[in-house]
C-alpha cells in the first residue's frame, strides 16, 4: 500500500511526556504518523481537525489529557464535543468517522500509548486510502489590474453617483461598522485594491442586496463584492473565515469525485423517495450544519429536509434523491473561491443529468439561486427545470381539498436575503403564512425587500457587529409579540439563535423558531 499519511494532534502536557519517553527509549512509533504538539487538546477545533483531511489525510489522531487532569479544566471535555462532531461529519461524507480517534493518556503510559498508535496505524491501512485530493494551488492572476477594471465595468460600479443611499441602508453601517459600500467602490474604481481598508472591509460585506435594492445606478454592489474577493483570494488574500474557515474547508472536500457521500442513509424509514423519479429533491448543507452546531445551539436543521420531503410525500410526490450529494457550492463562490465552486457545479449536475431529472426542488434559498444563476451564470449548464418548494407547495395546495390545523402560535416571519431580495420573490413564503390559521401573524418592521439580514453571509465576516444586527433583528419579532419566529433558510436559524446564546441578554432574547416548511408539514391536513 502506498505510504500512509496520519496526523497526531499531540497535548503538551501529560501525553507528551508519555510521547517523549518513546522518543527517548527509540521506541517503533510507526512511521506513517506526523505529530504535532499541541498546548491543549481543546483547543483543536472541528476546523483544525477537519483540515488534514481536506488535504488529503488518511486519518487524525488527537491525543489529550485523562479527565480531570487537563491543566485548562475543559480542555478533555471540549475536545470530545469537537471529535464527536467531526466524526459525524466524516461518516456523512462517506470518509468514515473511524479515520478520527480521540484518546487520553497520562505521563506514565508510554506502553500503553505506542500499542494505540500501532493499533490505529493498522486500522487505517485496513480502511485503506483517503479519497480525498487536495484541491490544486490558485494560479495567480497576471493582469489583476486588467482584471479589476472588467470587473468595474462589468457591474457599472462607475455610475455610482456618490450619494450614500447604499452606505445609509446598509445593516451593518446601521449597526456601528465603520464600513462604506460606496467608499469601497471608490477606492478599488482608483485602482488600489491593497488599500488596508479594501482589505478589511471587502470580507465584512454581508451581500444581502440591500444597497442593491437602494441604488438609483442600480449597481450590484453584492455581485460586485463576491467577484472583487475572488481576486483577491488569486493575490494570497482569503479573508476572514468564520468556524475556522470549516464550511470552505468541507466543500474543498467534496470535489474530490470518488467520495462516496452517505447524504441520505440517515432518513426515517417513514420518508418515501424514489429513485427512479425524474424530480429529485436537492437537500443542501442542513445535515452538515445540524452535526456541527448540535452541541452549541442545538439546531434542528435536518428537520427541514425532513418536513420538505414529508409535504411532497403528502401530495403523492415520491422524489428521487441523489445518494452522493454535495454541497451546490454557494459558499465557495461568494467567499471568493471560484474554482472549487465550479468543480462542485460540475459534480452535481452531471450526476443530476446522469439520472435524467426534469425537475429539481429544493427548499434552500442560497440553493436555489445557486442553480437558477450562479451555475449558468459560470457557464454550468442546467438541462433541468429548478423549483422552489415554497413554488410547488402553493400550486399544489391551490388545487383544493387542503387546509391546516389550528396553530396556538403568534407568528412573525425573517426573510431570506437570497430568497426574498436576490431573488424578488418576497410574496411566495407570504402566501403560504396566509394560509395558516395562527393566533396571529405580524409583520416584523423590516421586511420583505426591506428586511434586516441575519448577519452572515458564507461563513465569512462574522463580528460584533453581526452579533448587533442580530440582536436588533430579535428585538424586532419581540416587537410583534410574537411567541414563533418562522425563518426559511437554515443560516437564518443559526445565526439568529446564535444570538440567543449571549451569557448577558440571551434570556432576554431567547423566542421559539420553527422553518416554515416545519410549519407547514405540521399543521397540513386533507378537507
Amino acid at each position: 500500500m502506498t505510504n500512509l499519511n496520519i496526523i497526531l494532534f499531540l497535548c503538551g502536557w501529560g501525553p507528551h511526556a508519555a510521547y517523549q519517553a518513546l522518543q527517548d527509549n527509540a521506541s517503533d512509533i510507526p512511521p506513517e504518523i506526523k505529530m504535532v504538539r499541541i498546548p491543549c487538546s481543546g483547543r483543536i477545533s472541528k476546523a483544525l481537525l477537519f483540515k488534514p483531511f481536506e488535504m488529503g489525510a488518511d486519518g487524525v489522531m488527537l491525543i489529550g489529557c485523562e479527565p480531570g487532569s487537563c491543566r485548562y479544566g475543559t480542555g478533555t471535555a471540549t475536545a470530545e464535543n469537537n471529535v464527536e462532531d467531526t466524526r459525524g461529519i466524516l461518516d456523512l461524507l462517506g470518509l468514515g468517522k473511524d479515520r478520527l480517534r480521540l484518546v487520553t493518556f497520562l505521563p506514565d503510559e508510554s506502553d500503553a500509548l505506542l500499542r494505540f498508535l500501532k493499533d490505529f496505524v493498522s486500522q487505517i491501512k485496513n480502511i485503506g486510502k483517503s479519497p480525498v485530493v487536495p484541491p490544486p494551488k490558485e494560479t495567480p492572476i497576471a493582469e489583476i489590474d486588467e482584471l479589476i477594471i472588467q470587473t468595474v465595468t462589468k457591474y457599472d460600479v462607475y455610475a455610482c453617483q456618490d450619494c450614500g443611499k447604499c452606505t445609509s441602508a446598509c445593516p451593518l453601517t446601521l449597526a456601528g461598522k465603520p464600513f462604506s459600500p460606496r467608499a469601497i467602490a471608490n477606492i478599488i474604481i482608483s485602482g488600489n485594491i491593497e488599500a488596508p481598508s479594501v482589505q478589511n472591509d471587502i470580507w465584512s460585506c454581508l451581500t444581502c442586496g440591500l444597497c442593491y435594492e437602494r441604488c438609483p445606478s442600480a449597481v450590484n454592489f453584492s455581485e460586485f463584492i463576491r467577484d472583487i474577493r475572488h481576486i483577491l483570494r488569486k493575490r494570497g488574500f482569503d479573508g476572514h473565515k468564520a468556524h475556522g474557515g470549516f464550511f470552505q474547508s468541507l466543500m474543498r472536500t467534496m470535489t474530490s469525485q470518488d467520495l462516496k457521500i452517505k447524504h441520505w442513509e440517515w432518513l426515517p424509514k417513514e420518508i418515501r423517495t424514489d429513485n427512479e423519479s425524474k424530480i429529485l429533491f436537492f437537500g443542501g448543507c442542513a445535515s452538515y450544519l445540524d452535526i456541527f452546531f448540535r452541541n452549541h445551539l442545538g439546531v434542528q436543521t435536518r428537520d427541514i429536509l425532513v418536513d420538505s420531503l414529508r409535504l411532497l410525500n403528502f401530495f403523492d410526490i415520491y422524489p428521487a434523491v441523489l445518494e452522493e450529494e454535495r454541497c451546490c457550492g454557494h459558499d465557495l463562490l461568494w467567499s471568493g473561491d471560484k474554482e472549487n465552486f465550479l468543480r462542485l457545479a460540475r459534480l452535481n449536475v452531471d450526476a443530476i443529468h446522469k439520472m435524467d431529472i426534469q425537475e429539481v426542488i429544493t427548499a434552500c434559498p442560497e440553493g436555489y439561486r445557486t442553480f437558477v444563476h450562479d451555475y449558468p451564470e459560470h457557464g454550468i449548464e442546467v438541462n433541468f427545470k429548478v423549483t422552489h418548494i415554497y413554488e410547488l407547495l402553493e400550486r399544489e395546495i391551490d388545487k383544493g381539498a387542503v387546509g391546516f390545523k389550528k396553530l396556538n402560535h403568534r407568528l412573525t416571519f425573517q426573510d431570506p436575503c437570497r430568497l426574498s431580495r436576490l431573488e424578488n420573490s418576497a410574496d411566495l413564503p407570504r402566501k403560504l403564512l396566509n394560509r395558516l390559521h395562527p393566533k396571529a401573524f405580524t409583520e416584523m418592521q423590516d421586511r420583505e425587500t426591506g428586511a434586516t439580514c441575519c448577519g452572515n453571509c458564507a461563513w465569512i465576516g462574522c463580528d460584533s457587529f453581526s452579533k448587533a444586527m442580530q440582536v436588533k433583528r430579535i428585538r424586532q419579532a419581540h416587537d410583534t409579540y410574537s411567541d414563533l419566529l418562522v425563518t426559511a433558510c437554515p443560516k437564518c436559524q443559526i445565526h439568529l439563535r446564535c444570538a440567543m446564546e449571549d451569557p448577558f441578554i440571551g434570556e432576554e432574547l431567547n423566542t421559539r423558531m420553527m422553518d416554515l416548511v416545519s410549519v407547514l408539514a405540521r399543521t397540513i391536513q386533507w378537507e
